[in-house]
């Protein structure tokens, strides 16, 4: 990790979600495409009808609310804060593409 400061922290998550997890996982749109579907699947077989499909912009936030919660309830891991940043990155890069019909 980098040092513990904001730009440590936001370089790092760069280099994280620009280089080894997009090469393990494929580009975010992809793997969150995949998981909102899942999810979506999962929530209609749980409690029925559900007003919309979760998108992949929706991933993203949930993964960084994820994060966020691990945060609050447990012990300073620099770790869940570079992720959370990861994720707003990725769903912001996936709402400007969507929003500019890339």
């Amino acid at each position: 990790m980098a040092e513990t400061t904001r730009a440590g922290i936001l370089d790092t998550a760069k280099g994280l979600i620009c280089g080894d997890r997009e090469k393990q996982y494929s580009p975010p749109e992809n793997s969150f495409k995949a998981i909102a579907s899942l999810w979506s699947m999962y929530l209609f077989n749980r409690f029925g009808d559900i007003p919309e499909a979760l998108s992949p912009e929706d991933v993203g936030l949930m993964m960084a609310l994820f994060k966020i919660a691990r945060i609050q309830t447990g012990s300073f891991k620099e770790d869940s804060f570079v992720d959370a940043c990861g994720y707003l990155a990725c769903a912001g890069e996936i709402a400007a593409s969507n929003a500019e019909g890339r």
